[in-house]
């Protein structure tokens, strides 16, 4: 019988690897129209792109990586599916990704939660649990430490913004770049959010 996914718990939410049975769940999510609002073209995601790309990435986890391959860091990096733990109802995912492919002492936090799940706390409460995940994490055989966490959205984006300074990320700055699909509240440009391990022991309890 196979082992069941890395996972952890926080008061209220399961964080766990995604697996193949996910597939639908993860679909709904990345199709809801007030989901994608903020993020990328702003329009919902195709099904056979879901299934065809997003879910593969989901499921290769660092702990997939070959041995002594620099993304083997399976305690923290990869894209983690979050349940409420009282009912098992999928919510969403939460994310660390290397801020460039093969770097494990920088990662960029990302979550996305269906709208029923919005304020109610939860996109704090796991964005806090990774973030503490990751900056107890010790360094790995193939890996340093996690040093800095990054976190970007739309300036616009106010839900987004008000979880990143929940989870300790301080606003760094505002950047404009040009992207291929309109969406509005672009001409205000992106926000960029960091929170480093220093940082974060310092205000740690």
């Amino acid at each position: 019988m196979p082992l069941p996914p890395p996972s952890f718990r926080t008061d209220r939410l399961l964080l766990r690897r995604f697996t193949p049975d996910d597939a639908e769940s993860l679909v709904a999510l990345h199709g809801d129209p007030d989901v994608m609002h903020f993020i990328d073209t702003g329009r919902p995601v195709a099904r056979s792109h879901v299934l065809e790309q997003t879910l593969p990435h989901f499921l290769g986890t660092p702990e997939d990586a070959p041995e002594g391959h620099p993304d083997n860091h399976p305690a923290v990096l990869g894209v983690w599916a979050a349940e409420v733990t009282a009912t098992g109802a999928f919510i969403g995912w939460f994310a660390l990704q290397p801020t460039t492919p093969g770097r494990t002492d920088e990662a960029e936090l990302g979550y996305r939660l269906h709208r029923p799940a919005w304020g109610h706390g939860y996109a704090t409460e796991g964005a806090r649990a990774l973030v503490d995940r990751a900056f107890t994490t010790p360094a790995t055989p193939t890996g340093p430490p996690l040093q800095r966490i990054t976190a970007t959205t739309m300036t616009v984006n106010h839900a987004s913004r008000r979880v990143m300074e929940k989870t300790g990320l301080r606003h760094l700055h505002t950047f404009f770049e040009e992207w291929p699909d309109y969406i509005e509240g672009a001409e205000h440009g992106d926000v960029a959010y960091a929170l480093t391990r220093e940082e974060w022991a310092a205000t740690a309890t």
